[in-house]
């Protein structure tokens, strides 16, 4: 008894100094509607760890999960979304999530099929005065670390259509980038889980490393 009394102790001391270890953590969304929010669970880790070790960041390596409506989320700024379906925000949660972005945290959607009827409609919720824009080629984000001259890369076919990258964009600050008709998610998933050829798995990685950078270095106002 004592010596596991003595070996708690030592995790519980333990804990800050680990928890100061990494200079920020960021989360996968948690929404209500009935969508699979919790799609393509081996992603966010991957791309994590590879940022870290090709990136020099120091993000925590699990991601954490956080729901639209938790003041949690204001202490994440990179928030990513996926899924297959439905999506519901109420108005509280869609005022947080406004609240969240206009603060300076910043929303990465990824289309996983299905979700581009659903997540335009809510995303009217939280800006009704903004409509997501197709990013041209030579914005920003396609040229962080990896440069991407005919913008995203096609991972995954669906329905055959080119990739787009939309956006929102509140006082000419990009706030919301939408990846939609390629799944970059499923690219970052294990090598496994869908069977990507290297390249793609790749490609995705380094596009998810430009998203990621860029959220992190326009001049994000949360701490």
């Amino acid at each position: 008894m004592k010596r596991t009394l003595l070996l708690l102790l030592i995790v519980l001391l333990a804990m800050p100094a680990m928890a100061q270890r990494y200079s920020l953590k960021i989360a996968k969304l948690k929404y209500n509607g009935g969508g699979d929010w919790y799609a393509n669970k081996t992603s966010l880790p991957n791309l994590i760890k590879f940022c870290n070790q090709n990136l020099n960041m120091n993000i925590k390596p699990d991601e954490d999960v956080v729901e639209v409506g938790s003041p949690e989320l204001f202490t994440y700024p990179f928030v990513h979304m996926t899924g297959h379906g439905n999506v519901v925000f109420s108005d509280a949660e869609a005022q947080n999530l406004r609240n969240y972005l206009v603060s300076g945290g910043f929303l990465h959607i990824d289309d996983n099929y299905g979700l581009d009827k659903y997540i335009r409609k809510e995303m009217k919720k939280v800006f009704p005065e903004y409509e997501f824009v197709e990013l041209p080629f030579d914005h920003p984000i396609y040229k962080q670390k990896y440069t991407f001259k005919n913008g995203l890369p096609k991972i995954h076919e669906h329905d055959n259509k080119p990739p787009q990258g939309f956006g929102i964009i509140h006082q000419g600050r990009l706030i919301c980038f939408y990846s939609y008709e390629t799944d970059l998610g499923n690219g970052w998933e294990d090598a496994e889980v869908h069977n990507d050829p290297e390249n793609k798995r790749r490609e995705a990685l380094q596009m998810g490393a430009n998203i990621l950078t860029f959220a992190l270095t326009q001049g994000s106002g949360l701490q």
